[in-house]
C-alpha cells in the first residue's frame, strides 16, 4: 500500500514542494520534490522519506526545521 499525502507545501516560485504523508502503519513522514523546468514533472529528491513521526504535526514541524527553503519562507 502506498503513502497517503495529507498536505503539500510549495515554495513561492512553484518549483519545490514538500509532501506530508501517512503510511499504512499509521506513522507520518515528509519528502521534498523539485519540478523540472524541462518537462514540468515533479522529481523526488529522496532526502527525508525514511524519517518516521508519530503525528502529522511532528512531520510538519520537522519538515520546517530541516528543509532550507521552508525555514526561509515559513510555509
Amino acid at each position: 500500500m502506498s503513502n497517503k499525502v495529507l498536505a503539500s507545501l510549495e515554495n513561492s516560485f512553484g518549483d519545490y514542494c514538500v509532501d506530508i504523508f501517512t503510511r499504512a502503519d499509521g506513522s507520518f513522514g515528509f519528502e521534498e520534490y523539485r519540478r523540472d523546468p524541462e518537462d514540468g514533472a515533479w522529481r523526488c529528491l529522496h532526502r527525508y522519506s525514511s524519517l518516521m513521526f508519530n503525528s502529522q504535526e511532528d512531520a510538519v514541524a520537522q519538515a520546517k526545521a530541516q528543509v532550507p527553503w521552508l525555514k526561509i519562507e515559513g510555509a
